[in-house]
């Protein structure tokens, strides 16, 4: 069993690190797909194996493999001026399979856990551009947060859809948090 956790949470990873090279650049933070599978680690994983992938694909881009959006890596992009979103994945992971863990699951209520997620990602990626940038909130919310907020929308809903649609094939396979409730 533990060996079947390992392999999920390294193919959320893989495919964090795949999603992130598909972006459109519009300002200091691009929009990215990397929310999405990000969305789905917290939906089928438990909190712990979710924070743990999502760790483990932080750990790839800090040792230097390309994951993050335009085949970056380092510290310099972790900790730099768009690094708390990506650190953001950690609350946002936690948060969402927290709340999932402990609800009966709707795809209303997998989508609110997963927009209480996305918000933590934000919250947490917002403070940290303000104390890079050396900015107001009002800035880091017009640059940061207001023209992601259509896009990410659509990858919750379409997340949510999509883990309704994996819960039971991955249970059948024996993962069992992505079976729960």
């Amino acid at each position: 069993m533990k060996y079947r956790f390992m392999t999920l949470g390294a193919m959320f990873a893989a495919l964090t690190a795949v999603c992130a090279q598909i972006t459109i650049p519009i300002g200091p933070v691009p929009i990215s797909l990397s929310l999405l599978p990000v969305l789905l680690c917290g939906a089928l994983m438990t909190p712990r194996d979710a924070l743990i992938s999502m760790g483990v694909y932080l750990l790839m881009g800090l040792v230097g493999l390309p994951v993050f959006s335009n085949l970056s890596s380092g510290a310099g992009k972790l900790f730099g001026v768009t690094g708390g979103y990506i650190l953001g994945y950690l609350p946002c992971v936690l948060v969402e399979a927290g709340m999932l863990k402990r609800h009966e699951r709707t795809y209303v209520f997998t989508c609110l856990a997963m927009a209480c997620g996305v918000l933590a990602c934000y919250l947490f990626g917002t403070v940290w551009f303000m104390v890079v940038r050396a900015c107001d909130l009002l800035t880091a919310l017009s640059l940061c947060v207001l023209p992601f907020l259509p896009g990410d929308a659509v990858k919750i809903l379409l997340a949510a859809f999509l883990s309704e649609r994996l819960r039971a094939p991955l249970a059948g396979m024996g993962y069992s948090a992505a079976g729960s409730h």
